[in-house]
Protein backbone atom coordinates (compact mmCIF):
# COMPACT_ATOMS: atom_id res chain seq x y z
CA UNK A 1 0.00 0.00 0.00
CA UNK A 2 1.82 3.35 -0.88
CA UNK A 3 2.49 6.20 1.49
CA UNK A 4 -0.54 8.66 0.38
CA UNK A 5 -3.52 5.62 0.83
CA UNK A 6 -2.45 4.73 4.14
CA UNK A 7 -2.43 8.94 5.06
CA UNK A 8 -5.96 9.15 3.64
CA UNK A 9 -7.35 6.39 5.15
CA UNK A 10 -6.05 7.36 8.42
CA UNK A 11 -7.42 10.62 8.14
CA UNK A 12 -10.67 9.18 7.03
CA UNK A 13 -10.54 7.38 10.58
CA UNK A 14 -9.74 10.60 12.02
CA UNK A 15 -12.50 12.14 10.54
CA UNK A 16 -15.22 9.42 11.21
CA UNK A 17 -13.94 9.04 14.73
CA UNK A 18 -14.44 12.88 15.87
CA UNK A 19 -17.74 13.28 14.26
CA UNK A 20 -18.97 10.14 16.16
CA UNK A 21 -17.29 11.74 19.61
CA UNK A 22 -19.04 15.05 18.75
CA UNK A 23 -22.30 13.76 17.86
CA UNK A 24 -22.50 11.26 20.69
CA UNK A 25 -21.35 14.07 23.09
CA UNK A 26 -24.04 16.26 21.82
CA UNK A 27 -26.74 13.77 22.12
CA UNK A 28 -26.13 13.29 25.79
CA UNK A 29 -26.16 16.37 26.67
CA UNK A 30 -28.59 18.34 24.76
CA UNK A 31 -32.06 18.70 26.30
CA UNK A 32 -34.95 20.21 25.84
CA UNK A 33 -36.09 23.32 27.66
CA UNK A 34 -39.55 23.16 29.20
CA UNK A 35 -41.55 26.04 30.92
CA UNK A 36 -43.27 24.50 33.55
CA UNK A 37 -47.01 24.50 32.31
CA UNK A 38 -45.54 22.51 29.42
CA UNK A 39 -43.96 20.19 31.54
CA UNK A 40 -47.09 19.80 33.90
CA UNK A 41 -49.10 19.14 30.82
CA UNK A 42 -46.86 16.60 29.96
CA UNK A 43 -45.53 14.71 33.16
CA UNK A 44 -46.71 11.51 32.98
CA UNK A 45 -44.92 10.91 29.56
CA UNK A 46 -41.60 12.03 30.74
CA UNK A 47 -41.30 9.83 33.23
CA UNK A 48 -37.54 8.51 33.95
CA UNK A 49 -36.60 10.98 31.41
CA UNK A 50 -33.69 13.70 31.88
CA UNK A 51 -35.55 17.27 31.35
CA UNK A 52 -34.77 21.00 31.80
CA UNK A 53 -37.83 22.84 33.51
CA UNK A 54 -38.25 26.88 33.78
CA UNK A 55 -40.42 27.93 36.73
CA UNK A 56 -40.71 30.16 39.66
CA UNK A 57 -39.78 29.05 43.25
CA UNK A 58 -43.04 28.45 45.24
CA UNK A 59 -43.00 30.57 48.64
CA UNK A 60 -43.07 28.80 51.94
CA UNK A 61 -42.35 26.00 50.11
CA UNK A 62 -38.56 25.77 50.62
CA UNK A 63 -36.85 23.35 53.16
CA UNK A 64 -33.64 22.88 53.36
CA UNK A 65 -30.84 21.01 55.34
CA UNK A 66 -27.17 20.72 55.70
CA UNK A 67 -25.31 17.28 55.42
CA UNK A 68 -22.23 16.32 54.61
CA UNK A 69 -23.10 16.25 50.64
CA UNK A 70 -24.26 19.88 50.52
CA UNK A 71 -27.56 21.14 51.19
CA UNK A 72 -30.22 18.97 50.82
CA UNK A 73 -32.93 21.23 49.35
CA UNK A 74 -36.58 20.71 48.87
CA UNK A 75 -38.82 23.55 46.73
CA UNK A 76 -42.61 23.16 44.71
CA UNK A 77 -41.21 24.48 41.03
CA UNK A 78 -44.35 26.49 39.92
CA UNK A 79 -45.64 29.66 37.92
CA UNK A 80 -46.72 32.83 39.28
CA UNK A 81 -50.41 32.24 39.98
CA UNK A 82 -50.61 28.06 39.36
CA UNK A 83 -51.96 25.99 42.09
CA UNK A 84 -50.22 23.11 40.20
CA UNK A 85 -46.72 22.58 40.86
CA UNK A 86 -43.65 19.81 40.86
CA UNK A 87 -41.73 18.86 43.54
CA UNK A 88 -37.81 19.18 43.67
CA UNK A 89 -35.35 17.67 45.56
CA UNK A 90 -31.63 18.60 44.91
CA UNK A 91 -28.35 17.89 47.03
CA UNK A 92 -25.49 20.38 46.50
CA UNK A 93 -23.99 23.67 46.39
CA UNK A 94 -26.84 26.06 45.84
CA UNK A 95 -26.96 28.96 43.84
CA UNK A 96 -25.52 32.40 46.02
CA UNK A 97 -29.17 34.38 44.13
CA UNK A 98 -31.64 31.21 45.26
CA UNK A 99 -34.70 32.09 47.70
CA UNK A 100 -38.47 32.07 47.52
CA UNK A 101 -40.15 33.63 44.61
CA UNK A 102 -37.03 33.25 42.41
CA UNK A 103 -36.97 31.91 38.68
CA UNK A 104 -35.01 28.91 38.44
CA UNK A 105 -33.90 26.16 35.52
CA UNK A 106 -34.53 22.66 37.16
CA UNK A 107 -32.14 19.96 35.23
CA UNK A 108 -32.64 16.42 36.69
CA UNK A 109 -34.33 13.65 36.49
CA UNK A 110 -38.69 12.72 36.67
CA UNK A 111 -40.12 10.19 39.06
CA UNK A 112 -42.58 7.95 39.15
CA UNK A 113 -43.30 8.64 42.00
CA UNK A 114 -43.84 12.56 40.86
CA UNK A 115 -40.67 14.33 41.96
CA UNK A 116 -38.25 16.34 40.07
CA UNK A 117 -34.73 14.65 41.03
CA UNK A 118 -32.01 17.97 40.05
CA UNK A 119 -28.98 17.47 39.19
CA UNK A 120 -28.51 21.31 39.08
CA UNK A 121 -30.29 24.41 39.78
CA UNK A 122 -29.47 27.62 38.19
CA UNK A 123 -31.10 31.23 38.88
CA UNK A 124 -31.95 33.61 36.48
CA UNK A 125 -31.67 37.36 37.00
CA UNK A 126 -34.00 38.83 39.00
CA UNK A 127 -33.55 42.42 37.45
CA UNK A 128 -34.75 43.60 34.26
CA UNK A 129 -32.61 47.19 33.13
CA UNK A 130 -35.60 49.06 31.25
CA UNK A 131 -35.83 53.07 31.28
CA UNK A 132 -39.06 54.23 32.50
CA UNK A 133 -41.21 55.19 29.64
CA UNK A 134 -42.08 58.64 31.10
CA UNK A 135 -38.84 59.64 32.68
CA UNK A 136 -36.68 61.93 30.30
CA UNK A 137 -33.29 60.67 28.50
CA UNK A 138 -30.22 61.61 30.60
CA UNK A 139 -28.17 63.03 27.57
CA UNK A 140 -31.07 65.45 27.41
CA UNK A 141 -32.62 64.33 24.13
CA UNK A 142 -36.28 63.33 24.78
Amino acid sequence: MTRKKRFLIGAVLLVGAVTYLVYAGVRETSMYYFKIDEFLARKSELTNEGVRVAGRVRSGSVEKKTTTAGTELRFVLSDFGAVDGVPVHYTGVLPDMFAEGRDVIVEGKYTPEGMLRARSVLTSCPSKYEAEADQPHPGGAG
